[in-house]
């Protein structure tokens, strides 16, 4: 997989309370493109950050509707993904980059 595919999967990593529990657990949250299978995220996500990737959970989340200014809008749907890693293994998803 070339350079530009592997961070055009993976967007962003997720940070919230709920993350920072489940990384003791060795799990990690991301932000993924919408047509991304669970084989491209691992693969971006072990070469990206040279780790073992065991498992790879991916859900959608519907974006919310919203108002603005008394007009009716919504956010756009976005695709996050569970990374379970190896024993042993972290990523540092605070490091800028």
């Amino acid at each position: 997989m070339s350079n530009v595919k592997l961070l055009n999967v993976i967007r962003a990593p997720r940070v919230s309370e709920k993350t920072a529990r489940i990384q003791e657990i060795n799990q990690y949250v991301f932000e993924v493109a919408k047509e991304a299978t669970k084989g491209d995220i691992k693969s971006a996500v072990e070469s990206l950050f040279n780790v073992k990737v065991e498992s790879v959970n991916v859900l959608n989340v519907k974006g919310k509707s919203k108002t603005f200014r008394f007009r009716a809008g919504r956010r756009g749907d976005w695709r996050k993904a569970y990374v379970r890693l190896a024993e042993g293994q972290t990523i540092d998803v605070t490091a800028k980059a």
